[in-house]
């Protein structure tokens, strides 16, 4: 059977981010092998599958925070481990970060949490910083709230308000880790839809981590499954056409099951 040319392989200008056999493990224990997928420039790609499946241990290997085992990862052809720490930091630095709980620093005002990458990165002064922190937050629908702290705010502020922290530099992609996690079903599809706005406005290229079929069908063009019986990935694609194309019946399962079997799918 012929094989398909791999893009990482093929110099495809298209290709953000390439995912290069890779084998994520914990000492002996792998957790997931044999991975192989891209990421397409301006493309929502989703990173889905059930519980314990690792689904943000892939992300976390993404952004730098765990070495492969095995394989690669590439940003436009240059392998994001096989580099020096310098360059590492370059390319990282191309990269925005919402975390699953948004990870706010609870002491610090919206506009402080903003403002940090912004004074570790730049040697913008403080009427620039200010400037750039209102936009940010102007971007996410909190204009008017630079001086408010995490805690006098809601669940789901918190999140557009972490959103905006993610893209204070201006990153040319975004990864987000389960970001609707926590919020009810009205500030899910409100982020939802923020995250298409962004995307479409600013042509950043954006990663998610999520279960949530809603997020999944709204948001995704593309996307890789991953599952932990067989410890790697068994389909990829556009999520609406896997939902009913998709030849292995567990990725059939996750894409069709109910409202009432979303948690188990966490």
């Amino acid at each position: 059977m012929a094989m398909t040319p791999d893009p990482a392989r093929q110099g495809d200008a298209d290709v953000i981010i390439a995912i290069d056999d890779l084998t994520m493990a914990f000492g002996s224990f792998v957790l997931q092998r044999d991975l192989n997928f891209t990421v397409r420039r301006g493309d929502i790609f989703i990173i889905m599958g059930g519980s314990g499946c690792g689904k943000s241990t892939l992300l976390r290997h993404m952004i730098g925070l765990i070495e492969p085992a095995q394989g690669r990862i590439l940003y436009d052809g240059e392998s994001l481990w096989e580099t020096d720490p310098e360059a590492r930091v370059r390319i990282l630095r191309r990269t925005g970060v919402l975390y699953q709980r948004g990870a706010l620093w609870t002491s610090m005002t919206l506009a402080e949490n903003v403002a940090l990458p912004l004074q570790e990165y730049t040697r913008l002064g403080r009427a620039e910083i200010a400037e750039i922190v209102s936009l940010k937050l102007a971007l996410v629908g909190l204009k008017g709230f630079e001086d408010y702290l995490p805690s006098e705010i809601s669940g789901g502020m918190q999140k557009r308000a972490a959103l905006a922290r993610a893209m204070a530099l201006d990153p040319e992609i975004l990864f987000f880790d389960e970001p609707s996690a926590g919020l009810d079903p009205i500030s899910s599809r409100l982020l939802d839809d923020l995250i298409l706005e962004l995307r479409d406005s600013l042509g950043a290229t954006i990663v998610v981590v999520t279960h949530e079929l809603a997020s999944i069908f709204t948001i995704g063009d593309n996307s890789v499954f991953l599952d932990a019986e067989a410890r790697t990935m068994i389909a990829s694609g556009d999520p609406n056409r896997l939902r009913v194309e998709a030849e292995h019946p567990t990725v059939r399962r996750f894409l069709n099951r109910s409202a009432a079997d979303g948690a188990e799918a966490a």
